[in-house]
């Protein structure tokens, strides 16, 4: 039986938890012949990925630099594949959403005529500056790939919307199959202060990092937390810092000191998709937590101006609150305040699938490529 020689390419740690359950997918398939290359964009990040899932890359570019801009990404993503395809000559090269890794790695992939299937395809914002640059990474790739694997019907649409070439498929999204692998109800924090907390009370996870976020939103959102802290007695945050020096420094600028404010370094996936399902709802700027805290029955505050998860606020598990802080403490004084509010939201179906969408995924490669 020949096999499909298929290789798949990410670099952070999002893109890598996406793909994990693919990977494992990919192995029960005796048709696939799996590889797996790291460009490395997020190095200790993603590391701690690999290790936590047992996943060791056949091929590690290793290309993080300090203070690494867009434009060195790329570039070094597209030298360092060139001689990766070369040697390992892949039928079909998967890459995953919406970094820069990918958006090289298909470019690159292109350049050597090999397909591209684009993982979590079809999300859209409309704006091509919000967010940045995930938004135009994603739209070039539309354009590139050869099949499109999306998540959900709007996305489809949106695909067709701009009459890109190519299959297209809807899958689910993988970030709710990474689930199945990582929530325990008898789960202990590898941080061992979150084992010490009661969390039959109002505690809230929150999470800001996005690019755009950094001049002005932050310190907004920032803000929002302060009022709301001093509005309900009852509530106190777990925020993870991003190792982003910029959110370092204004987060330890508003919150030392705060003893309702636990500041932790940042959690590996297991820590935090239980974290997510034993806190009371989320405040986050993220993309991928939009889809996973529905799955665990958590209501979701988007501390942005746009998503391109609008199937999430359409079904009602998430709100788009912005970065503005009065409209971020309405937002989230109701889930407090108004029981009915918040049961509504968390008992809402998740759009964002089943968790076997790594499972469709491979069922339509082995059949079209």
């Amino acid at each position: 039986m020949k096999q499909l020689k298929t290789m798949m390419v990410f670099g952070t740690r999002p893109d890598a938890i996406k793909m994990m359950p693919l990977v494992y997918a990919c192995r029960k398939r005796p048709e696939i012949d799996l590889s797996v290359c790291v460009t490395a964009q997020h190095r200790e990040l993603l590391d701690d990925v690999l290790f936590r899932f047992h996943v060791q890359p056949q091929y590690d570019l290793n290309i993080m630099r300090p203070r690494q801009t867009l434009t060195e990404i790329t570039t070094r993503v597209l030298t360092g594949l060139a001689s990766v395809f070369e040697q390992a000559k892949p039928d079909v090269v998967l890459v995953h959403g919406d970094t820069t890794t990918g958006l090289a790695a298909g470019l690159s992939a292109f350049y050597h005529q090999i397909p591209v299937g684009h993982v979590e395809a079809g999300l859209r914002t409309g704006n091509p500056h919000s967010p940045f640059p995930e938004e135009m990474n994603r739209t070039i790739l539309g354009d590139l790939c050869s099949v499109h694997f999306a998540p959900t019907e709007q996305n489809r649409q949106n695909l067709l919307d701009r009459h890109v070439s190519g299959k297209i498929y809807v899958t689910g999204n993988t970030a709710i199959d990474v689930l199945r692998y990582t929530v325990s109800e008898t789960y202990v924090f590898s941080q061992p202060v979150l084992n010490t907390i009661d969390y039959r009370q109002k505690v809230i996870l929150l999470t800001s990092h996005r690019r755009e976020n950094l001049d002005g939103g932050l310190s907004e959102i920032f803000s929002a937390v302060h009022m709301l802290l001093e509005a309900f007695s009852d509530i106190s945050f777990l925020f993870p810092v991003h190792p982003n020096p910029v959110v370092r420094r204004q987060a330890q600028t508003a919150f030392q000191g705060n003893k309702r404010v636990c500041m932790l370094e940042p959690l590996d996936v297991f820590d935090m998709h239980n974290l997510m399902n034993r806190c009371y709802f989320v405040m986050t700027d993220s993309g991928g937590i939009q889809e996973e805290a529905p799955a665990l029955h958590k209501p979701v505050l988007v501390l942005r101006r746009e998503t391109e998860r609008i199937e999430a606020v359409l079904a009602g598990t998430a709100v788009l609150a912005g970065v503005e802080r009065n409209e971020i403490f309405t937002c989230a004084s109701r889930l407090l305040r108004e029981p009915l509010a918040y049961q509504k939201m968390s008992l809402a179906k998740n759009p964002f699938g089943d968790g076997y969408a790594s499972e469709r995924i491979v069922d339509a490669l082995v059949k079209i490529v």
